[in-house]
């Protein structure tokens, strides 16, 4: 009879293994990569234009639809593949790619470029599912873990996060890393907040401008200047307007949910640390989910449903991230390290039912503690 041996995995080798796999894949870019960009921005330049013309001229429900579709394609490109890429530096000092360059580089949407940059490529991405690090494991009143204290508003956030942050998802995004999610809401850990250095009047000033620096002229372009040059048909634009910019948020929605969300999910309490690259590699794994879904849909997730090779490499740009994933995988097999993966509906599920879980658990503390008092 055979005896299994469970043994901790070799974490310095393991490292090596994928310091290797990310080597490899940094070699590989350059101009391909700056002609695929390109060509991808053109596209969704071209939906832009054919959405919003469709949009103001349509006669009937049908041209309509279309508008509002290509619109929506010109917007989720812009804010994933496009864009998330960009403002992770998988362009910076590569001939060609001046355009998007990371310091340069302005996404079409409402959230403030140097905010993000700040929040998700250093605070985020760093300290994935730490406590006290990484403001992402709570967006707003919304508990995404079990490290965020729990609150007795929670109770609702399954609510809260498909019916009001997922149709505003970039809107309230904005508000998460510009720091106005500080001036309102008290994350329970006992450092308070998340973005801001403090509450002074300054840094609740340094929010506000941060966020209507990019919401201004945002919201003045799509709910405003294009709906008034329709004349008369201003409520139509503005709808088709609306229309293409929730469905960019409900999408990406689903596609962030999934990344670092379920009840498989590893999250870490404050102060933990990785005890060396290759341990901060598992960590990163073990706080991640991928998803299996067609070429298409993944270009339009930004290749967010390779999340755990992001998460290794993110400064790759997405189609890289495809090409590594089967290695990143074996690798992961022969060292014992677990790499979930699964369809994205059973995947945004678990995402979902864990929320609905931690809110639940959220409820019966507060009732708990009801009762306590009423017997005291």
């Amino acid at each position: 009879m055979d005896v299994v041996i469970d043994r901790a995995p070799d974490y310095r080798a393991f490292g090596e293994e994928i310091d290797e796999v990310k080597r490899r894949a940094l070699a590989r870019i350059g101009p391909e990569d700056v002609r695929y960009v390109k060509r991808l921005n053109r596209f969704s330049r071209a939906m832009e234009v054919l959405g919003r013309v469709l949009i103001h001229i349509s006669p009937e429900p049908i041209t309509f639809t279309l508008g509002v579709g290509a619109l929506w394609l010109h917007k989720q490109l812009q804010a994933t593949e496009i864009g998330h890429t960009a403002l992770h530096g998988a362009y910076d000092k590569l001939e060609g790619a001046e355009a998007f360059d990371s310091r340069k580089f302005r996404w079409d949407t409402p959230i403030d470029e140097e905010s993000w940059r700040e929040g998700h490529n250093v605070k985020h991405h760093g300290n994935t599912n730490v406590a006290g690090k990484d403001p992402d494991i709570h967006f707003g009143p919304a508990r995404l873990t079990k490290q965020t204290p729990a609150a007795p508003h929670q109770r609702f956030q399954l609510a809260f996060m498909v019916a009001v942050l997922a149709p505003n998802f970039a809107f309230l995004m904005n508000t998460h890393f510009t720091g106005l999610n500080d001036v309102f809401f008290d994350n329970g850990l006992e450092q308070k907040l998340d973005v801001l250095p403090d509450r002074s009047r300054a840094s609740k000033l340094q929010a506000w401008k941060r966020s209507l620096r990019k919401w201004v002229p945002y919201y003045l372009k799509n709910y405003v200047f294009f709906p008034l040059l329709a004349g008369p048909f201003f409520w139509k634009v503005l709808l088709g307007n609306w229309l293409a910019e929730t469905m960019r948020d409900v999408y990406s929605a689903a596609t962030i949910y999934c990344g670092h969300v379920g009840d498989d999910v590893e999250s870490y309490p404050v102060g933990t640390k990785a005890r060396g690259r290759g341990h901060w590699y598992a960590m990163q794994i073990a706080a991640t989910n991928d998803y299996e879904v067609s070429r298409p849909i993944s270009i339009l997730c930004g290749g967010l449903d390779r999340q755990i090779e992001h998460h290794l490499f993110p400064t790759l740009p997405p189609q890289r991230l495809r090409e590594v994933a089967p290695e990143v995988r074996a690798i992961c097999e022969r060292h014992g390290i677990e790499y979930k993966t699964d369809s994205w509906g059973r995947t945004l599920r678990k995402a979902l039912r864990h929320v609905g879980n931690l809110g639940r658990a959220a409820g019966a503390r507060e009732g708990m503690r009801e009762a306590i008092r009423e017997m005291a």
